[in-house]
């Protein structure tokens, strides 16, 4: 009983990151399209905060560059997020180890590995453009992400592993 309600609940929160992450992407997307073709001082406030005019006023291929990374990784985590709620719809406490549910989860570390690696990408660019003198308050979380998918990593292949005990299980009955 406790733990329906607990997936209920994660389920919700997981259906508010998801919406969140859109909105964000959404944000960054529409700042940048304003930013360039109509009015630059949307690079002041691209955000929750994120200004990026600087940049913009130093070099707008590097502003572009930057806003990209940032609407990519944003976009990538919203489709992570989409993936969990999968989860949450394909999950089922009395028959856990399933393909659908092991396939869910691999994607999600293959998502989680990508966001890493395409935030490295990131953070080594703009370390570019800050040795050029200009300072840059972006946390991409590439170690983070790193981490995270490595150990959703490990879930899937416990899950895999699962579900091949499972099948021998019923083959045996």
């Amino acid at each position: 009983m406790k733990t329906n309600i607990i997936m209920k609940v994660m389920n919700i929160i997981f259906w508010i990151v998801f919406i969140g992450l859109c909105i964000e992407t959404g944000a960054l997307l529409v700042s940048l399209f304003v930013t360039l073709f109509i009015n630059s001082n949307g690079a002041e406030d691209t955000y929750m905060g994120l200004d990026l005019l600087d940049l913009y006023n130093f070099n707008v291929e590097h502003y572009i560059g930057v806003a990209s990374f940032s609407i990519t990784l944003s976009a990538l985590k919203a489709y992570l997020a989409y993936l969990v709620i999968k989860l949450f719809m394909k999950f089922d406490l009395n028959y856990p180890f399933n393909e659908k549910t092991a396939s869910v989860i691999t994607q999600m570390s293959h998502y989680a590995l990508s966001i890493g690696v395409v935030a490295i990408i990131a953070e080594n660019y703009a370390n570019r453009i800050m040795r050029q003198g200009l300072t840059l308050q972006i946390d991409w979380g590439a170690e983070q992400f790193l981490f995270f998918a490595g150990i959703i990593y490990i879930i899937a292949l416990v899950f895999k592993k699962g579900v091949e005990i499972q099948s021998e299980n019923e083959l045996t009955i």
